[in-house]
């Protein structure tokens, strides 16, 4: 599927066909596309938590509102981040690169994050959409349906899953075959009250 059939036909979609799987491998292509997602600094800190155990995903469902994307979906995946990748793997995500770099990006990557727990959780955020987008897209160029999710308990969920103190739920994305088709598209605002050109 083209990138630009991709964009306009991707949907959140919310009944998916429970009698359709994918296999691991199909599963880890999509996975794999997902994380070639761009992070900051080249930090990679988003962990992404395939939940396929049919009775920690009833759980789930229990701690999402009963939604039922969260167990009829072939795949579901609980998208996290690491608060403190860019202490712990500063390092690590620039090996290869020559040591002048490395040193550069060290000292960038301390004096940005350090002693500011906003912007280490932010950028978290940032990474989390951005590595959902991706697979979200990369689900539909493959003629699959996806539902990006944030109606659930945090902490009950990050509890099922043994969320590591250090890391945060950005989202969830359900991903299968639609069922019910999406709702059409309404109140979808004008390219010229969302697009600002140079300033507001």
């Amino acid at each position: 599927m083209h990138i630009d059939e991709a964009i306009r036909s991707r949907r959140a979609v919310k009944g998916y066909d429970p009698a359709f799987s994918l296999s691991r491998e199909e599963k880890d292509e999509l996975l794999q596309l997902a994380m070639l997602a761009p992070s900051a600094f080249n930090l990679q800190h988003v962990r992404l938590v395939e939940v396929s155990d049919p009775q920690l995903r009833a759980h789930i469902r229990e701690v999402a509102w009963g939604q039922a994307q969260v167990t009829d979906a072939s795949m579901l995946v609980v998208i996290c981040a690491q608060l403190d990748s860019w202490e712990k793997n500063a390092s690590r995500v620039w090996e290869g690169a020559p040591q002048e770099v490395q040193d550069y990006m060290a000292g960038a990557i301390d004096n940005y994050y350090r002693g500011k727990p906003q912007v280490q959780r932010d950028e978290t955020m940032r990474s989390c959409g951005l590595m959902a987008q991706t697979l979200m897209l990369a689900a539909r160029g493959k003629g699959l349906d996806s539902c990006p999710m944030d109606g659930f308990d945090f902490d009950a969920v990050a509890q099922l899953i043994n969320l590591p103190e250090n890391h945060v739920i950005g989202l969830m994305v359900a991903v299968g075959k639609q069922t019910v088709a999406p709702k059409p598209r309404v109140g979808k605002l004008s390219l010229d009250e969302v697009v600002i050109r140079d300033r507001f």
